[in-house]
């Protein structure tokens, strides 16, 4: 049966290897982490908390009105952390399935968290995310994670590998992937029970992890999506994004 009562949970902390404090970068007078628990709850389909090991982040979103999960500092992936987090928050398992929204892409589409879900209408597929495809500048940039997968359907894919690299090779788009996990319940338990696993810690891509294990993970292609917030250049990006919206 396809889920019915998602649960959204956004994994935050301050301690980005990329980009220390992100999770706080002030995008239009509000912190990234606060812009994201708003398009969450705005997309209307479950309720939201944000996972975080940051007092400063539960400080931000529990002043907003939101619910937060305190959780250890030594997860090593987001996915890990949610699964603390849902252990605490759903204890009687009344959630069906469990979306991961990443906590650095405030400007997530309209639809966007909806397409990852209505993926799990397939009961073949364990994992529902989305990928839009890659600018030209994206095709060799490491923080861009490329999917590279089958076309299964209408702006439908199948995942194959995620990785760093330009890939696939040839002629033909790239595909860059979206930071949205939509897991049924008991393909997110079997996942966050796996160690992490070697591709996953060789390109440090948590996704890699259900791959390797024999899980399917298909992915809704999107029109377009707003950029994710990796470094010092996508900031300031999402900042003149910003801007350009209060204008409007």
């Amino acid at each position: 049966m396809a889920p019915r009562a998602p649960l959204i949970v956004i994994p935050a902390r301050l301690g980005s290897t990329r980009l220390p404090g992100k999770a706080l970068a002030d995008i239009g007078g509000r912190p990234m982490i606060a812009r994201v628990w708003e398009r969450a709850c705005a997309a209307g389909l479950a309720p939201v908390a944000v996972a975080t090991d940051s007092v400063e982040i539960a400080e931000v979103i529990r002043a907003g009105g939101g619910t937060v999960a305190m959780t250890s500092g030594a997860h090593a992936c987001g996915s890990d952390r949610i699964g603390e987090a849902v252990a605490a928050l759903d204890p009687d398992r009344r959630h069906d399935a469990i979306v991961n929204l990443q906590g650095d892409n405030p400007f997530l589409p309209d639809g966007a968290l909806a397409a990852a879900l209505g993926l799990l209408d397939d009961l073949a597929a364990d994992i529902g995310t989305l990928a839009t495809q890659a600018a030209p500048e994206e095709a060799d940039d490491p923080n861009a994670v490329k999917l590279v997968g089958t076309q299964i359907g209408p702006n439908r894919m199948r995942a194959l590998y995620f990785t760093r690299a330009r890939a696939p090779h040839g002629d033909g788009p790239l595909y860059k992937h979206v930071g949205v996990y939509a897991f049924r319940r008991a393909s997110f338990e079997r996942y966050v029970a796996l160690p992490p696993s070697a591709l996953e810690l060789r390109e440090r891509l948590e996704q890699l992890r259900a791959l390797e294990a024999g899980m399917r993970i298909d992915a809704a292609v999107l029109d377009k999506a707003a950029p994710s917030v990796d470094t010092e250049r996508d900031l300031a990006a999402l900042r003149a994004a910003a801007r350009e919206q209060e204008k409007q």
